[in-house]
């Protein structure tokens, strides 16, 4: 009997591996971000190793000039002091702390260029099962109604059809994505510009709290008590591009910062980008638009997603997503439940009639007399005319002058 490998066991709230607490001290370091971690690490062995590591060390890291280097070994000291206090926080806010060498962390994230070196996590962010294949949402906080719509729409399929949905937690198409997954019963997870222990927006506490209960996850890279800022939204969104296969933008105008999330998917991350057409008057749709002119995937229903995210879907199943290469011998396995993606059949809006009536209000999908209904429908002008005083005691058309008109 062949033993299956044992799967890790879910974190719990403060959490925290020997590797990941050393990443921690290490992202608190003043002027410390991903890519210089990585060229420190990568120059002198191991993230336990830099932390002992001198200013000389340091200087003889190719990029990093004797300043820095000067800099960097004058607050590791306090900086390895301020872990416990972070992981004390983390814990209060129900949050996780895992390193991107942990087995827990998120391996398409972990693939991306400047991934994150420690993400604190609220809720469980199962990348084994539950939230194998992700797929985010983005799009303006200042969306219309139609939006709104096609985000809550969107969203709301993906989740049934077994993909989670990621996207940044704020207002408007970001909070409509979430409520869609919750809505259908899936899963969803929000990528923070702040610390794990922050709300923003604020009104989003209670969804925040609904997404952690029903399975979902808040994911932040930054220290727990770091307040919202500008300067901090361009880095989340190359966490939201990473964790997914792709990446739909549903109204974005020319300066949305979800145009930073689909420049980092197409440029930086080879994922696919898609986009849902928006009015070509409106300043809402600029952005999202452009990206169509430019070579974005044209999506108009959750089940054009589906299809495109297919293939990357089964390169992550057989775990050649990071060289894009698969055996095609390995047969397409059904990831998807596509039942719940598929489009849905529109209500007929003219119901069960005869056949003279179907055909007269087919005919008024623009006003017209009832001569000219008459000689569209070859009939008697007389038949016709009685016909329309029944519907309009019905209420199934009006008159406009001396035109009639459907009303449903």
């Amino acid at each position: 009997m062949t033993n299956k490998p044992k799967q890790p066991s879910p974190p719990l709230p403060g959490d925290c591996s020997p590797t990941a607490r050393s990443f921690l001290a290490l992202t608190m370091v003043p002027g410390l971000g991903p890519v210089r971690i990585a060229k420190l690490i990568d120059a002198i062995g191991s993230p336990e190793q830099v932390l002992k590591a001198t200013a000389s060390q340091f200087a003889r890291v190719k990029g990093i000039g004797n300043s820095t280097a000067t800099s960097i070994a004058e607050h590791l000291h306090s900086s390895i002091e301020k872990v416990d206090h972070e992981l004390e926080q983390a814990a209060k806010a129900g949050a996780y702390v895992v390193s991107i060498l942990d087995p827990h962390y998120p391996p398409m994230l972990a693939q991306t260029p400047s991934a994150p070196p420690v993400l604190m996590i609220r809720g469980y962010f199962d990348h084994t099962t539950l939230n194998k294949y992700t797929v985010s949402i983005v799009g303006s906080r200042s969306c219309s109604v139609y939006g709104s719509e096609q985000a809550f729409r969107f969203a709301s399929a993906f989740a049934s059809a077994g993909l989670t949905v990621v996207s940044g937690g704020a207002k408007g198409i970001d909070t409509a994505a979430h409520r869609g997954a919750l809505q259908a019963g899936g899963k969803t997870a929000v990528v923070l510009g702040c610390g794990i222990s922050q709300v923003y927006p604020p009104e989003n506490a209670q969804l925040f709290d609904e997404i952690v209960e029903q399975g979902g996850a808040i994911l932040s890279e930054l220290p727990v008590n770091t307040v919202p800022d500008a300067k901090n939204f361009p880095g989340r969104n190359r966490i939201i591009s990473g964790l997914s296969l792709g990446v739909v933008v549903i109204e974005a105008g020319l300066k949305s910062g979800a145009l930073i999330t689909a420049k980092h998917a197409l440029e930086d991350h080879g994922r696919e980008v898609m986009a849902v057409p928006g009015r070509i008057d409106s300043a809402a749709s600029m952005g999202s638009n452009a990206l169509l002119k430019s070579g974005a995937h044209l999506v108009t229903d959750p089940s054009d997603v589906i299809s495109i995210l297919e293939r990357d879907a089964y390169h992550l199943y057989t775990g050649s997503h990071a060289p894009r290469t698969a055996n095609p011998a390995v047969p397409m396995p059904e990831l998807f439940d596509r039942s719940a993606s598929k489009p849905q059949t529109a209500p007929d809006p003219i119901g069960d009639v005869d056949d003279d009536t179907r055909a007269i209000l087919e005919a008024l999908i623009e006003p017209r007399t009832g001569d000219e209904l008459a000689e569209i429908m070859a009939s008697d002008t007389g038949a016709i005319r009685a016909k329309l005083t029944m519907l309009e005691i019905q209420g199934r058309v009006r008159r406009v002058g001396s035109k009639f008109e459907r009303v449903r």
